[in-house]
């Protein structure tokens, strides 16, 4: 507007909570209690009935409006280009798990079918997950290589060959996270997520694809690589492959180098150029039917002892049940697994929701993917997420709803039941090589450190301990190590806010930090003190120290000085003696109020005492608190609050409280947290209603100075009879009316 700033005036009174309230008639409401809303939840009535089975299936609501003419082109083309990849992905990631490369084509499938049904993205293609994979792969190797479940275990039966003993664990371990994610859904806490951070998340799949690299280098070098399993198995992993290094078979390293080095290339140009391609070029595809077709012609098992995944199997076999005593073992493993799960698919299928304008739900999705991954266990398939990259494919080539993710499945099955077959003599490192250029996108999160840095250093530092955590401690302890540290830091910020004193900007009814602006007016004898953060019993202890420092002195120390004096007083006039002659005992309560009941004089304390009686000087008569940010109180800290408005109240200096938030003064008022000396006449609606209250308290209270005769404006300088007539400005003869308000005091 031409440079102009836009002005408003209001006037209006100056109000504490109490006028305001009693010049502005307050709606009674009922606040509803956890009792309440339990029977709102389990009220039954048809349209919610109609609601819940809508939600527990929301194919019925997205499908009937369906525009087959112009989606099903577009779904088409998606699900036999993302199909493709789910296919690759589906072997590659059998190889993190430790089953046979078949058995990832029955985690490719299973859980699109029941997703289809239950899901509420229309865009995630559901499937194996690196991260995931290799969670389970590391329970398999525990249970089945290590520990009592090795060759003679009686968890199996003992003529029960290692590769089925390898499925079946997957498969329970999957079963169990598949209940846990049904359970939380049914639950209604979806929002768990809400704990897992964005810079968490970050870290801690950073470090997985740091474990899913290093897991591959055996397929890349082919050699045998024994299990470690807990606290720096990656470590020791490392230290065995370099001590075993020369055993490398050099076929496979070429061939990982040649795929990894042209698959990169390829992707590359993928990304470069995705506004101009139709579709990305299917570069996996490409190179593992080349890689299959040479070493079919060349017979690389043979002629150059090429690791091969073999024959696949052929069709789909009967369900499994879980192993009872697997899930026994895999309990908290299983759980970490359904958490990390859940919290990539809902993250990403969150990234495909705003974009596409379409609303997801939590609750529905930890069913979807429950019910999904226990089907998937019971056929012997192993935990199901999504993967950003493959998810990519099906939505940028077009894919519509889950009918795209349907027809891939369909891809899928074809190769499983038909042309399975002819992958057998594609080798291992091929896969390994594909599943290390895939790790692109996560290994490229290191950038955000920097990022991070600069913007929020506690997220930086959570970013950088969840990654350490989850490299150092492995996935299961370090995603609990993550969690916790995250937490802490939460604690950490609100147990030690960033207080801060405030001053008026001059010509407006604003209060900022004093520190960051000059044209500030502070009036004199006033402090203004916010404290960002709820107060309870971690940093009540915190917010008095800051308080204290804000004001520059301890009202506590001041009071029992004061209260010392007084008895000195007393003693003084007993006798008539301006001297100390001997030591006070403290066998008082110093902390209480002070008592000049018997006391013929108000003290003024900025002056001078007699026999010479020292206590610092208070300059500040009145302490505004910013509780504008203070969203709770606990006991401890109300507790702690009471006290600190005492030892202010006791050394007469006023203190008020403003933009208190309406419930947590009921809840206040609900506790006893008032009495006689602390009123809800302190609590005001804004801070500039406070400082206004206080200027007009202090303006109007003038004393008369009997030694010149005049009258000004020093507040308190009050005389006793004594000193009247040797014209001592310590004190002054008060009436009784006065003195009840001195006692009050």
């Amino acid at each position: 507007m031409d440079g102009e700033k836009e002005q408003y005036v209001i006037t209006r009174a100056a109000y504490s909570e109490v006028s305001f309230k009693a010049q502005h008639q307050q709606i009674e409401r009922y606040h509803k209690t956890p009792l309440d809303h339990l029977r709102i939840y389990f009220r039954c009535s048809t349209a919610r009935a109609k609601r819940i089975g809508l939600s527990l299936l929301p194919i019925v609501s997205w499908l009937p409006a369906y525009n087959v003419k112009e989606w099903i082109v577009s779904d088409i083309v998606s699900g036999i280009s993302t199909g493709l990849v789910c296919v690759l992905q589906g072997l590659a990631y059998a190889l993190l798990v430790s089953v046979p490369a078949g058995y990832g084509l029955y985690a490719a499938f299973f859980p699109i079918l029941t997703y289809f049904f239950l899901g509420t993205s229309r865009h995630i293609s559901v499937g194996p997950f690196p991260v995931v994979s290799l969670m389970v792969g590391t329970v398999v190797e525990r249970i089945v290589t290590d520990g009592d479940a090795g060759a003679n275990s009686t968890i199996f039966p003992a003529d029960m060959s290692r590769e089925d003993r390898q499925v079946w664990v997957a498969s329970s371990v999957t079963f169990l996270a598949g209940i846990f994610q049904l359970a939380l859904g049914f639950l209604q806490v979806g929002f768990i997520v809400i704990y897992l951070s964005d810079p968490m998340i970050s870290g801690f799949t950073t470090a997985a694809a740091i474990h899913v690299l290093v897991s591959q280098l055996k397929f890349v070098f082919q050699l045998m690589v024994p299990s470690f399993n807990g606290p720096l198995a990656l470590i020791y992993t490392l230290k065995h492959i370099f001590t075993h290094i020369t055993e490398s078979n050099v076929a496979d390293i070429i061939i990982s180098l040649i795929v990894m080095g042209v698959v990169f290339v390829v992707k590359e140009i993928n990304d470069r150029f995705k506004s101009k391609l139709p579709v990305p070029i299917p570069i996996e595809v490409i190179m593992t039917i080349i890689a299959t077709g040479v070493s079919y012609g060349f017979n690389f098992e043979e002629t150059y002892k090429v690791a091969i995944i073999g024959n696949l199997p052929s069709g789909y076999q009967t369900p499994l049940p879980p192993n009872t005593a697997v899930l026994q073992q895999s309990f908290g493993d299983a759980f970490s697994i359904a958490i990390v799960g859940f919290a990539v698919a809902f993250s990403v299928a969150k990234v495909y929701s705003i974009k596409h304008d379409y609303v997801i739900d939590g609750n529905q999705e930890l069913v979807a993917f429950g019910i999904s991954n226990m089907f998937c266990g019971a056929f012997r398939g192993f935990a199901a997420s999504t993967a950003l990259s493959r998810t990519a494919v099906q939505e940028s080539t077009g894919g519509k709803t889950q009918i795209a993710g349907l027809l891939s499945a369909v891809i899928v099955m074809i190769v499983t039941l038909a042309i399975g077959f002819l992958l057998a003599p594609l080798p291992k490192s091929v896969l390994g090589a594909i599943v290390i250029v895939n790790l692109k996108g996560m290994l490229m999160q290191f950038r955000e450190i920097v990022v991070l840095w600069k913007k929020d250093k506690y997220d930086c530092l959570v970013w950088i301990m969840a990654f350490i955590a989850a490299v150092l401690l492995g996935l299961d302890i370090g995603l609990g190590a993550a969690v916790g540290f995250e937490l802490l830091t939460v604690v950490f910020r609100t147990q030690f806010p960033q207080c801060s004193v405030l001053a008026n900007i001059r010509g407006t009814d604003l209060y900022r930090n004093r520190k960051d602006h000059v044209n500030i007016y502070e009036p004199e004898g006033v402090r203004i003190f916010r404290c960002p953060s709820p107060i309870f019993f971690a940093n009540i202890d915190f917010f008095r120290t800051k308080l204290t420092e804000a004001v520059a002195f301890n009202a506590l120390r001041i009071l029992r000085k004061r209260n010392k004096a007084i008895r000195k007083i007393k003693k003084m006039l007993l006798k008539g003696d301006d001297s100390d002659n001997e030591d006070e005992k403290t066998a008082d309560d110093v902390t209480a109020a002070t008592d000049t009941q018997d006391l013929p004089l108000k003290i003024d304390w900025r002056s001078p005492l007699p026999g010479g009686i020292l206590v610092p000087r208070v300059d500040t008569h009145s302490i505004v608190l910013d509780f504008a940010a203070v969203s709770f109180l606990d006991m401890s800290a109300m507790k702690g609050l009471n006290s600190i408005l005492k030892e202010f109240i006791r050394i007469e200096v006023d203190v008020y409280i403003a933009a208190c938030d309406g419930l947590l003064l009921e809840k206040l008022e609900r506790c006893g947290f008032f009495d006689d000396e602390i009123t809800p006449e302190i609590f005001f609606l804004t801070i500039h209603d406070a400082v206004l209250c206080i200027l007009e308290k202090h303006n109007s209270i003038k004393t008369l100075d009997l030694r010149n005769g005049k009258v000004n404006e020093t507040r308190g300088k009050l005389h006793s009879e004594g000193e009247l007539k040797r014209g001592e400005p310590w004190c002054r003869r008060i009436h009784s009316s006065e003195l009840e308000n001195v006692n009050r005091s």
